[in-house]
C-alpha cells in the first residue's frame, strides 16, 4: 500500500474538519422564521353623532370620534392590504352621511402614506376586506390588480342587484374586477403557512370576515373589522341597530373570544381610536 506523505495526511485532515465543522454549522443554524411585517394607517376620521347607533338604548344622543384602520401585510409570497378605508377625496372637511348622522374626513391621505414605505397599490397581490361598508371600501378601486379574497356571501351582496339594501356603495368599489375574486366559504389559510388568516365572522355585513396574524416578535394579532366598534361595545357585547343578522353577530363574538382566550391574541378594534392612539402607525411597522 502507498504511503501518504505527511503533507497529504494533513491535507485531508483539514478536508475532514472543515467538512466536519461545516456540517456542524448547518445543523446549529436556527431556522428563520417568515419575515412577516405588519404596517398600520390612518384610513380616516368618524364623527358619530349619536353612537346609540351602535349600543341601542346606551348613551342616546351622545356624540363619540371614532378612527378608521387600514393595514398591510407582507409576507415572503406575497403583500396583502386588508380594508381600504375612506376615500382619499373627502379631505379634512370631510362629508355628512346619514342625514348628518355621521360626519367622515381624511386628513393622511393613504396614498402618501403608502409613498412614505414605498408602496404602490398596483404591486399589491391580495386585498382583503372585512366587508363592504364604504368605509372600508373607500380606495378599493385602486387595487384592481390584486385578487379580492371574500366570502361567498358577501360577494353576492356586494356584486348584486341589490348592494345598497346591505348599506353599500358600489361606486367606492366599481373599478374592481370582480371576476379578479377568490370566493370563500369559511376560513381562509392566505399563504398556507397559519400565519395569515381569515376568519369567517358573519352578522355586521352577510359575509363579514376578520384577520388573524401570527407574527414572528410581536406574536398574535387578530384585526377585528366591525365586529366591535369600540371597547365597551366588546365588553357589554353590544350589536349596533343596523347589523344585518343580530344573533349571527353574536355567534361570531363568541367564536372570536373563544379563538382570544386560546391562542393569547391581541384583538385590535379597527374604529376604536382610544386604543388606536397606542398602536405603531406607517412608516413604522410591526414585526
Amino acid at each position: 500500500m502507498k504511503q501518504k506523505t505527511p503533507s497529504a495526511v494533513l491535507a485531508a485532515l483539514w478536508i475532514s474538519a472543515a467538512a466536519v465543522l461545516g456540517l456542524s454549522a448547518c445543523a446549529t443554524q436556527p431556522t428563520q422564521e417568515s419575515d412577516i411585517t405588519l404596517y398600520v394607517f390612518h384610513c380616516g376620521n368618524i364623527e358619530s353623532r349619536d353612537v346609540s347607533l351602535f349600543s341601542p338604548g346606551v348613551n342616546q344622543g351622545q356624540s363619540k370620534q371614532l378612527t378608521n384602520s387600514c393595514y398591510l401585510i407582507r409576507h415572503p409570497q406575497g403583500d396583502l392590504f386588508w380594508d381600504t378605508g375612506l376615500p382619499d377625496h373627502f379631505g379634512p372637511d370631510g362629508v355628512e352621511f346619514m342625514d348628518g348622522a355621521f360626519h367622515m374626513s381624511v386628513t393622511e391621505p393613504l396614498q402618501d402614506q403608502l409613498k412614505s414605505i414605498g408602496v404602490t397599490p398596483e404591486e399589491i397581490e391580495w386585498l382583503g376586506i372585512s366587508h363592504f361598508h364604504s368605509d372600508h371600501t373607500g380606495n378599493a378601486n385602486w387595487f384592481s390588480n390584486a385578487t379580492l379574497l371574500i366570502q361567498e356571501a358577501e360577494f353576492t351582496a356586494a356584486f348584486g342587484d341589490n348592494a345598497h339594501q346591505y348599506g353599500f356603495d358600489p361606486d367606492s368599489y366599481s373599478g374592481f374586477n370582480a371576476n379578479n375574486s377568490k370566493r370563500l366559504q369559511g376560513d381562509y389559510d392566505v399563504f398556507g403557512d397559519g400565519r395569515v388568516v381569515i376568519k369567517s365572522t358573519p352578522g355586521h355585513t352577510p359575509g363579514h370576515q376578520l384577520l388573524y396574524l401570527d407574527l414572528p416578535q410581536s406574536g398574535r394579532i387578530i384585526l377585528s373589522g366591525d365586529l366591535y366598534h369600540f371597547t365597551s361595545n366588546r365588553e357589554q357585547r353590544r350589536v349596533p341597530a343596523f347589523n344585518f343578522d343580530k344573533q349571527q353577530t353574536l355567534h361570531s363574538m363568541e367564536q372570536i373570544e373563544q379563538l382570544v382566550q386560546s391562542s393569547g391574541a391581541q384583538l385590535w378594534i379597527q374604529h376604536d381610536k382610544e386604543q388606536n392612539a397606542d398602536i405603531k402607525h406607517a412608516p413604522e411597522f410591526y414585526r
